[in-house]
């Protein structure tokens, strides 16, 4: 083992946001509130040329209905088995949303659209493999408990897989994947639920663009329930320190009938602002996000929500 080679670093990052209900009937006050929404508190150390380690604690909220619960996101050891294979093994970041996340690039003013609708989570404990055909072209592999990493496998001791593919030449980046959830019983109304994206991304000094389409077919694993979900998203840049940002999310849903099924969660998000990076690790927003409804055909089109916010970023 190469001992010089050891060394570690620390990790801090938090998300922080005022926040400001833009859509207050008259005579009501509008609800307001400062937020913290995100604190990761993590620690990464090269073990040697060929290993290296990471964790990373994700202190939120739970579903119990803590503000502030801390969780074990990462626990991965990664091997380099090679100059064009890696594996992570343990509690490990996912491949799902990775690609979107990155294009979208602003996660602490809102998650990518897969994490927003908790189609899948961002780490979980399992394995997962990446291989570099060549410079342009990579693929990966992962198996997962498919708990996510707020929970541990569940009783039926089901697991989640997947595979991706991602393409690069110049500025443009492509991918296409295919998440895999197996059903638990086996009557004529389950089936496994498949989740396949194909996504891309544009990269210059001064525009970034990317967009995504997905589909989840057999949601929950009920049979011909599917939904599907696109986002596109741009960001500007006006010189070092701003740039002007804006996204387009679209959720819908429909069954074997050809109703939306799940039309309390369907509809449309529109997010567009100003950023600026503040100095080295600190960067603030300045955004409106709107909601507006999605409703059946023949109903009264629903009333948009939106909400002003001020972001902020914080890492070291």
């Amino acid at each position: 083992m190469n001992v010089s080679a050891q060394t570690g670093t620390p990790a801090v990052k938090i998300f922080s946001n005022f926040n400001y209900d833009m859509s207050a009937e008259d005579g009501e006050n509008a609800f307001k509130a400062f937020e913290v929404k995100r604190s990761y508190l993590g620690y990464s150390y090269k073990i040697d040329d060929r290993f290296s380690t990471k964790i990373t604690f994700d202190v939120g909220n739970n579903e119990a209905g803590s503000s502030y619960t801390a969780f074990l996101k990462i626990a991965s050891l990664k091997w380099k088995a090679s100059d064009n294979l890696n594996l992570n093994v343990g509690m490990v970041g996912t491949k799902n949303f990775k690609f979107m996340e990155k294009a979208w690039g602003k996660r602490y003013i809102y998650k990518s659209l897969q994490d927003q609708q908790k189609w899948a989570s961002a780490a979980d404990a399992g394995m997962n493999i990446d291989y570099s055909v060549s410079n342009s072209l990579s693929i990966d592999m992962q198996i997962l408990n498919g708990d996510g990493y707020k929970k541990v496998q569940g009783s039926d001791g089901l697991m989640r897989g997947g595979a991706g593919i991602t393409y690069k030449k110049g500025a443009i980046s492509i991918r296409a994947s295919q998440d895999i959830k197996p059903r638990i019983s086996y009557t004529e109304n389950d089936a496994t639920q498949t989740i396949s994206t194909i996504a891309g991304m544009y990269n210059t000094t001064k525009i970034t663009m990317g967009g995504e389409y997905n589909i989840q077919e057999n949601t929950d694993n009920v049979l011909d329930n599917t939904k599907t979900g696109m986002s596109a998203y741009a960001d500007f840049q006006l010189n070092d320190n701003y740039s002007l940002f804006g996204r387009y999310d679209q959720m819908s849903s429909e069954n074997v009938n050809g109703e939306q099924w799940n039309i309390d969660k369907d509809g449309d998000l529109i997010i567009f602002g100003i950023q600026r990076k503040m100095t080295k690790g600190v960067t603030v927003a300045l955004n409106m996000q709107t909601w507006q409804d999605a409703t059946l055909e023949g109903e009264e089109e629903a009333e948009a929500e939106s909400t002003l916010y001020i972001n902020l970023e914080y890492k070291f």
